[in-house]
């Protein structure tokens, strides 16, 4: 096992038997990463096929990096083939909210948008000038439809088995199903402090470690692959957790 990821509790949360779930983190715009990764979890499942699979993106596939066009791109194409379970993040849910109310947009703006418009063909140059409901307007244009349904359909929970997932984290105190979006989406602190169950194994983004980050009650792998160049999968399977990166050429048992 990886030094500091270790179960901390004798009961070790598992998946439905026959069943693999490859968990994500945050891509932000780096889809050279995602691709890398895709082929990495490929050759996982060509030298260990499971009975099921079952891909978990947690959200923020857009901003900051240079290619989120391109990563929507490649979920769309990977759920072809693949049972892709796609979450919303905090950043994603910025693209309806624009188009929705315009002055929303703003806000977009300040979380790193423009590189995200800019790879669907408007440029710095486009967003200094126009007015934000012109550029909301411009963005609606240039979106591709399945884009958009892609969007709508983001889910901001998933459970299964003895783990839930979902972008940030959960509001403790809060029973797993009530669950505001808000908190799903956004929570830090008051998840991230706390050392209580939860009710299951919460495997979260959103806060960026270096290293994917174990305790007793969640895990998170957010890598800050926009950063870093690692972009990290969490494998589970029965109560075996491993890791697979894009900083190392294979997977590597935890």
């Amino acid at each position: 096992m990886a030094p500091g990821f270790k179960f901390k509790s004798p009961a070790r949360p598992r998946l439905p038997d026959g069943m693999r779930v490859y968990a994500i983190g945050d891509v932000h715009g780096r889809a050279d990463l995602l691709a890398h990764l895709y082929a990495l979890i490929d050759a996982d499942l060509a030298r260990r096929p499971p009975a099921q699979v079952m891909h978990i993106m947690l959200g923020d596939y857009i901003d900051r990096g240079p290619a989120s066009r391109e990563v929507i791109d490649l979920i769309l194409a990977r759920s072809v083939q693949h049972r892709v379970v796609a979450l919303k993040g905090n950043h994603d849910s910025f693209v309806l909210q624009a188009l929705d109310d315009p002055s929303a947009m703003g806000d977009w703006l300040l979380m790193h948008g423009v590189e995200t418009l800019a790879s669907y063909g408007l440029t710095a140059a486009t967003v200094a000038k126009s007015r934000l409901s012109d550029l909301a307007q411009a963005f609606a244009a240039v979106l591709p439809a399945p884009h958009l349904e892609f969007f709508r359909g983001l889910k901001c929970s998933f459970s299964c088995g003895d783990f839930f997932f979902a972008h940030a984290g959960v509001r403790p105190g809060i029973a797993l199903d009530r669950q505001s979006e808000e908190d799903l989406l956004w929570i830090r602190q008051d998840f991230l402090r706390h050392d209580g169950d939860f009710g299951k194994m919460i495997v979260h983004g959103h806060t960026p470690v270096r290293n994917v980050e174990r305790r007793a009650n969640r895990i998170g792998i957010d890598t800050a692959a926009y950063a870093s160049g690692k972009l990290t999968a969490l494998v589970i399977e029965g109560s075996t957790l491993r890791l697979i990166d894009t900083a190392r050429i294979a997977a590597r048992a935890a």
